[in-house]
């Protein structure tokens, strides 16, 4: 007679199984959904109905809407300052020492191609602008944990070719840098009313070039 076959394991209730597919889609309308509200504006049972999970898998999987905001901006924010660490270490690995053009272009390029990855990236531009009307203490921790190791490399690249400059002049430059590609990154400039009207959109290519053109003359500036 033969055996009956094996029954498979019970799972305990109200614990889902972990699927990294279901965690990914949480975290994308997360995204939307603080991109076009903001922290304050956003509620985790917004999130979830576009999700289409219940509102608890949000607990379950982030715990407090704090959590997942954080989540939701060090995936992302990850993946550039990853992306910045490798630009820089092929710039590096070169035996001819890096221009300031290639360092500030290495910078700003993956918030760049972020941007203009789709409308995830787009998102997770205007969540980074919105990051700046957050509570400041909680901002300024979640940026310096996901942003600073590359941007304190930068700087010392910055330092090695252009040594007739403090670290610190190069340090206030680079502040600097920031406010300006982020006001440019998120549209808010007024190419149209500058330019009469004659330049509204310079595209994704031409703006960053006029911007590493620019940028650079200001952090070399002696």
């Amino acid at each position: 007679m033969s055996e009956a076959p094996e029954a498979p394991p019970r799972r305990s209730r109200g614990r889902p199984r972990n699927s990294p597919d279901l965690r990914d889609s949480i975290l994308d309308q997360a995204e939307l959904v603080f991109a076009e509200a903001g922290y304050n504006g956003a509620s985790t049972r917004d999130i979830a109905e576009r999700a289409g999970v219940a509102q608890g898998l949000i607990r379950y999987y982030f715990g407090t809407k704090r959590d997942l905001f954080d989540e939701v901006f060090r995936r992302r924010g990850g993946d550039i300052s990853r992306h910045r660490h490798a630009l820089l270490d092929a710039l590096l690995a070169d035996p001819v020492k890096p221009t300031v053009r290639a360092i500030i272009h290495a910078y700003l390029l993956p918030q760049w191609e972020m941007k203009y990855s789709g409308p995830g990236g787009a998102a997770f531009v205007r969540l980074q602008a919105r990051l700046h009307s957050e509570p400041e203490e909680h901002a300024m921790r979640l940026r310096r944990e996901v942003y600073d190791s590359s941007v304190r490399r930068y700087v010392d690249a910055l330092a090695d070719v252009l040594p007739h400059l403090p670290c610190d002049t190069i340090s206030i430059r680079m502040a600097f840098m920031v406010g300006t590609y982020m006001f440019m990154l998120n549209d808010l400039g007024r190419l149209g009313d500058m330019t009469e009207g004659h330049v509204s959109d310079l595209g994704k290519d031409p703006m960053l070039q006029h911007l590493v053109t620019f940028l650079a003359a200001g952090v070399s500036a002696s």
